[in-house]
């Protein structure tokens, strides 16, 4: 990891991100992208050492309280964080100046901070999101090898619910030929379910692939899957969108198990939900 001075914290959007890169190892891993012109190794975190100042600052100009999100581009729960602490350091920001949280992981370190994260929601809001890709937990390990399981997640996932904070499932991606299958949809479904989510996302059944993200993306699978590169390549040649070729049926599976346990399940309705921010006048006249 390396440190660096940020000149700003906080998106036009009120996103966040605390670190640049990642070491979860992920093989589909889009931040990876040229596009997004990282001028360091993937792997060489960079850390925005100035980000809880930053953010203090961002939140006291602020005329209008909202939900402050965080993991679009960079997991903020990097395994770096259990030594630095910027994330737990944000979130009592947060939590002091009255604002809310929109945290997206797929650490168990999340779990350090469950007590904040509760006194955010019992003050405001909180959501927490976690990404959900693949219930075989031998091939989770070679698809995101440094990072907990998905049975794992799904417990965390299980200790939210059972403090009250609202979960988000990212259901992203899905790769062809690797678990683009009815069986391994349903198996996350059910974990989902029993979890309490509110919402599950997704975008579709595929996955996304650029330049810098596919040649590692297809590197890794030299390495664990033998020539499924070439299936890639004849299949998809260079197109960004890579979906499944039973993608409308999984995306059949995927909306009407959805509808019929009332999570929300389309994409612009989740992203509404993670933004939702209590009005406090409204709250008020609840009263009389």
């Amino acid at each position: 990891m390396h440190f660096v001075r940020a000149k700003g914290i906080l998106s036009a959007k009120n996103g966040m991100n605390l670190y640049r890169g990642c070491t979860h190892g992920c093989i589909y891993c889009d931040s990876r992208s040229d596009c997004y012109q990282m001028d360091h190794a993937f792997e060489d975190v960079e850390v925005k050492a100035n980000a809880p100042a930053l953010l203090e600052q961002a939140l006291r100009r602020k005329r209008k309280k909202c939900m402050i999100g965080t993991g679009a581009m960079s997991d903020p729960y990097n395994p770096i964080e259990a030594e630095l602490g910027l994330t737990g350091a944000c979130l009592e920001l947060i939590e002091r100046y009255g604002f809310g949280a929109a945290v997206l992981t797929k650490s168990d370190l999340i779990l350090r901070d469950i007590d904040l994260l509760e006194r955010i929601h019992r003050k405001t809001r909180c959501v927490v999101q976690m990404t959900l890709t693949t219930f075989d937990e031998s091939l989770c390990r070679i698809v995101e090898p440094n990072v907990c399981t998905t049975r794992r997640r799904y417990e965390v996932l299980k200790a939210m619910q059972a403090r009250g904070i609202p979960t988000v499932v990212w259901l992203s991606p899905i790769l062809p030929f690797l678990n683009d299958t009815e069986e391994n949809l349903r198996g996350i479904l059910d974990l989902c379910f029993d979890a309490g989510v509110s919402g599950i996302l997704c975008f579709g059944m595929g996955v996304t692939l650029r330049a810098g993200d596919r040649e590692y993306f297809y590197a890794a699978l030299d390495r664990h899957f033998p020539g499924l590169r070439r299936q890639y390549e004849h299949t998809f040649g260079n197109a960004y969108v890579c979906d499944s070729s039973d993608s409308g049926k999984l995306m059949e599976i995927f909306h009407t198990e959805c509808a019929a346990r009332g999570v929300l399940h389309d994409v612009d309705g989740i992203f509404r939900f993670l933004d939702e921010f209590p009005d406090p006048a409204a709250d008020q006249l609840s009263l009389f």
